[in-house]
């Protein structure tokens, strides 16, 4: 009989026949059948090119071992749904409380061991569990002394599905997992499970989640951590995607947060948020790279190179004159990077000045900005107020968001 632990598929490649890569797995989906029966394993969610998660049922998998997966015949390419008694190991089976059947106390699934029967059918047959159960009200908190256990499915029951539930071994089974992609995986998710993970991450990351996914499950996620917390995760966020989401919460929230938000951090969100939606103001980046004509082309390299950049906010240097902070002094005009790498590192940005791209006016409307950025082939442009400062500055991806349709993320 064919063994093998869920954690161990975790990542793995799928592959046709033929072998060529069809994805990587995400996840196991199981059936349970009853107390007398152990649940059946009826499919794997592949994460296939383009991001989409797709469902392979077991009778189309040829072979599944800890070095690949191989499966046959064709898979449909609609987007996985979880249907009635559908349970994703991963995703729900994982840190979930189990007693023991014979009475020595509770404890933690962290595994789950697959087995394929005579007829070729794969189910649960073995839990890795680990002996105790969090901390109640501090989820995902571990005592330290505590056994693990590999159990069979028989000596185990489990709670009531409504029970809290730790998010340790998700998370960290994700840890190296992409923020949109694990923004995927939470969008597929019942909404207790994804508020329990949410709740689990750090803020820099739960920021960098909160980014990727609908505007619906970020509005369900920031209401669901408390106002301090929400606050904290706001101020990790990029400007234009915090004010994005307050926009979506009642005014008197938005006020609440604004005022527990760091007060640097709340300037730039409030600016964005006083101008009309639709507008450039209302979904630029309000901190671009700036610089004055006198620094250097050394000195604007070493600022494209701030981790914290997106690629695209990278591409380019924006000059005015002092003061720096948006609203700055005079825009005078922009340098990409491949003219500083074309420039000599103690060449003065003045000197290779573009000046013919003109800036757009924050009052202009996001149409206006997509013909100007397809047009001229930019990544970015600057944003500049009546009085001709820079206010700040628009992306590809700035835009790409407001002109796809609102549910694009959940699409088939």
């Amino acid at each position: 009989m064919s063994k093998i632990f869920v954690a161990r598929l975790l990542g793995l490649d799928v592959f046709d026949p033929l072998g060529d890569r069809l994805g990587r797995l995400r996840d196991v989906v199981v059936v349970s059948r009853g107390p007398k029966k152990p649940p059946a394993c009826v499919g794997v969610v592949v994460e296939v090119p383009g991001k989409r998660r797709v469902f392979v049922p077991m009778t189309r998998i040829q072979s599944m071992e800890s070095t690949q997966i191989i499966c046959s015949g064709l898979v449909n390419m609609r987007r996985f749904q979880q249907r009635g008694q559908e349970l994703l190991v991963v995703a729900e089976l994982f840190d979930r409380t189990i007693t023991f059947t014979d009475g020595s106390g509770r404890g933690v699934i962290e595994d789950v061991g697959l087995a394929q029967t005579r007829r070729g059918d794969w189910e649960i047959n073995q839990y890795y569990v680990q002996r105790g159960v969090a901390t109640p009200g501090l989820l995902g908190l571990r005592s330290r002394k505590r056994d693990k256990v590999l159990v069979s499915w028989e000596d185990v029951s489990h709670g009531n599905q409504s029970e809290p539930q730790s998010a340790d071994n998700f998370v960290a089974t994700h840890d190296d997992m992409k923020a949109a992609d694990f923004a995927d995986a939470l969008h597929e998710m019942n909404e207790k499970r994804r508020l329990e993970i949410a709740a689990h991450l750090q803020d820099e990351r739960l920021a960098d989640v909160l980014q990727e996914l609908p505007d619906r499950e970020q509005v369900e996620i920031l209401s669901a951590l408390g106002l301090e917390r929400a606050a904290d995760v706001l101020e990790e966020m990029d400007p234009d995607d915090a004010a994005d989401l307050l926009s979506e919460v009642s005014e008197e929230t938005k006020h609440q947060l604004l005022e527990l938000m760091n007060e640097e951090e709340a300037k730039d969100v409030r600016r964005l948020l006083a101008y009309p939606e639709g507008t450039a103001g209302s979904v630029m980046t309000p901190v671009p790279v700036i610089l004055t004509p006198e620094s250097t082309v050394a000195e604007a390299l070493a600022s494209v190179r701030m981790e914290e950049l997106s690629p695209a906010l990278a591409s380019t240097v924006y000059v005015v004159r002092p003061p720096l902070e948006t609203p700055t002094g005079r825009y005078l005009g922009q340098v990409h990077i491949q003219a500083l790498l074309r420039a000599a590192p103690p060449e003065p940005l003045g000197d290779i000045l573009d000046t013919e791209l003109e800036p757009m006016s924050d009052l202009a409307n996001i149409s206006e900005v997509v013909r100007h950025l397809a047009t001229y082939n930019l990544t970015s442009v600057g944003v500049t107020n009546k009085e001709g400062r820079l206010v700040g500055a628009i992306t590809v991806d700035d835009v790409l968001d407001h002109i796809l349709p609102d549910d694009w993320r959940s699409q088939d």
